[in-house]
């Protein structure tokens, strides 16, 4: 317990909560081995501080520790930035370069948003995971490091995985520690003690007195869902010792910087799959078809409850005659029923218009590619926007880097 209060002290770890304490523990045990850890949570947790607490405990603490959030390095060139690369070797590099695994040779890496690398850039991790070995861009002599690798993700990976964004061997490789984050959410009164070191940081660096809150206020910074998690309680925190005259924080008056407030928790709403937000393109070209499908089994229902009826006065539209020819085929499998006169004299009927639609037919094929659908959603976008990739890319709900990606990729002129 006491080594637990130094390791806060010395990095400015705030709170008691049972699982904040569990993933500091695992940190401390873990430092000395050269293990892998990956780091799970929400964003905001404070996935960042815990690299540093290992490496700081461990025998390679006098070595490099570099940290690299792999999402805000563009897709073309993450390889270079991490494996280094030759003169020459693509358009700007006047010089060789070297990567970051080779600089923290000896030293620790913590690569933050890892579920964010590309697929070929997983591969090369995999093998500086497995052998130390990496071989700059543009060459072709292979070189060793000695690097301790620490990773972070704030989204799912197993699902990531799914989704075939993921190689699910070097999720395997980087998880041979796994210490996971709890959200403020989960983590009780700490909120409150988060919020009091909060209020005196901003107090000593605006030079004013502290915020405190009253006891509804209290409850309601309780009841909060924190979608932010820590970050977000200090960015408000920050908020309110500025702009607020009353150092004493009434209820009212948080609820102003408590975006979407509920008043008090409720059990946990699972959404639907059909309500999930999108995470690629892919998924929101399979959310068209399968409404595209939808549609179309509801226009067949339609048309083959009023065949059934007997309506016989019914004229068809020549684009709908492939649809009711399906019907037709369909009717036939069913079981054969007893008919009356009546129903006789329908049939004669229905069959009568299946040969006129059976001499004016003209079948359209459509193409239910996803290829081809990506192709001709991005062509609409940028001819909407008349090439702009970037008004292009928010259209279709993508970035842009991810856009030109599937331009190159396609062959698409823009």
């Amino acid at each position: 317990m006491k080594d637990l209060q130094i390791i806060k002290q010395r990095f400015g770890i705030i709170g008691n909560y049972e699982g904040l304490n569990r993933a500091i523990d695992i940190a401390a045990q873990v430092a000395p081995t050269d293990l892998s850890v990956l780091i799970t949570g929400e964003s905001g947790t404070g996935k960042e501080t815990f690299p540093q607490v290992i490496h700081s405990y461990s025998t390679r603490k006098h070595g490099q520790y570099i940290a690299v959030n792999c999402g805000a390095i563009p897709e073309g060139t993450i390889d270079s930035e991490l494996f280094g690369h030759e003169k020459g070797s693509f358009t700007g590099a006047t010089e060789s370069r070297k990567g970051y695994f080779e600089v923290a040779d000896g030293g620790t890496i913590f690569l933050d948003e890892v579920a964010e690398l590309p697929l070929s850039t997983q591969v090369r991790l995999l093998r500086v995971l497995e052998t130390g070995e990496f071989i700059r861009v543009g060459s072709s002599k292979v070189q060793k490091t000695n690097v301790r690798v620490i990773a972070a993700s704030n989204v799912e990976v197993p699902r990531a995985i799914d989704n075939g964004r993921f190689r699910e061997d070097l999720f395997y490789r980087l998880n041979t520690v796994p210490i996971r984050m709890p959200a403020l959410r989960e983590r009780g009164e700490d909120i409150f003690l988060l919020f009091r070191k909060f209020a005196v940081d901003f107090s000593e660096k605006y030079r004013m007195p502290a915020i405190r809150l009253d006891s509804e206020a209290k409850n309601a910074l309780l009841n909060y869902s924190w979608p932010g998690n820590v970050r977000q309680l200090k960015n408000i925190t920050e908020q309110i010792s500025i702009i607020e005259n009353e150092r004493e924080i009434t209820v009212a008056t948080l609820r102003n910087y408590l975006p979407e407030y509920g008043g008090v928790k409720l059990p946990a709403i699972i959404k639907k799959e059909d309500e999930k937000s999108f995470s690629s393109e892919r998924e929101i070209l399979y959310k068209i078809l399968f409404d595209m499908k939808g549609d179309m089994n509801d226009l067949k229902k339609l048309v083959y409850d009023l065949i059934r009826g007997g309506d016989a006065n019914l004229t068809f539209h020549e684009s709908n005659s492939r649809i009711i020819k399906n019907l037709y085929r369909e009717a036939d499998k069913e079981e054969t029923v007893t008919k009356s006169p009546e129903s006789a004299s329908v049939e004669f009927s229905q069959h009568q218009v299946r040969n006129d639609i059976q001499d004016t037919e003209e079948i359209i094929e459509e193409s239910f590619s996803l290829a081809d659908k990506e192709v001709e959603m991005i062509n609409k976008a940028l001819e909407k926007y008349n090439g702009k990739r970037k008004m292009a890319a928010n259209e279709l709900g993508i970035s842009e880097r991810t856009l030109y990606r599937k331009i190159k990729e396609y062959g698409i002129e823009s």
